[in-house]
């Protein structure tokens, strides 16, 4: 392997951890709240100023039971309420990882699926 493919493999890596340990602490942050944490993470940065969190079954049992009873926008708006009352702790992870300001965050959710995004907008790096 030639110096440059070492150096491109090294950023990789790189990125790789940085992806992971934002999963790891999105699911931390998930559980301590809302009581469980997600069974499936993955973080994805989208162009150099978007990172996308998506997070798989991290329903309480009282929000599947909402979900049975076809309360979706119910569940929708109590979980986004909960997620914006807490929106600082969102931003405390993602600041501390990446070393950069968050400019805006957007959370939404698919009840049915049990998927919820986590958007977070950059500065612009420096």
């Amino acid at each position: 392997m030639n110096e440059q493919a070492a150096a491109h493999k090294g950023d990789e890596d790189s990125e790789h951890s940085v992806r992971a340990e934002i999963s790891r602490e999105m699911v931390r942050l998930y559980k301590e709240l809302f009581g469980r944490g997600p069974t499936k993470a993955k973080t994805d940065f989208v162009g150099r100023d978007i990172v996308l969190c998506t997070l798989e079954h991290s329903q309480t049992q009282a929000e599947k039971a909402l979900v049975r009873m076809g309360e979706h926008q119910r569940l929708r708006d109590t979980r986004l309420y909960f997620q914006y009352a807490t929106e600082e702790r969102f931003h405390e992870v993602i600041e501390r990882i990446l070393g950069r300001k968050v400019r805006a965050f957007i959370s939404g959710m698919d009840t049915g699926k049990d998927v919820s995004a986590e958007l977070f907008y950059m500065e612009p790096a420096e």
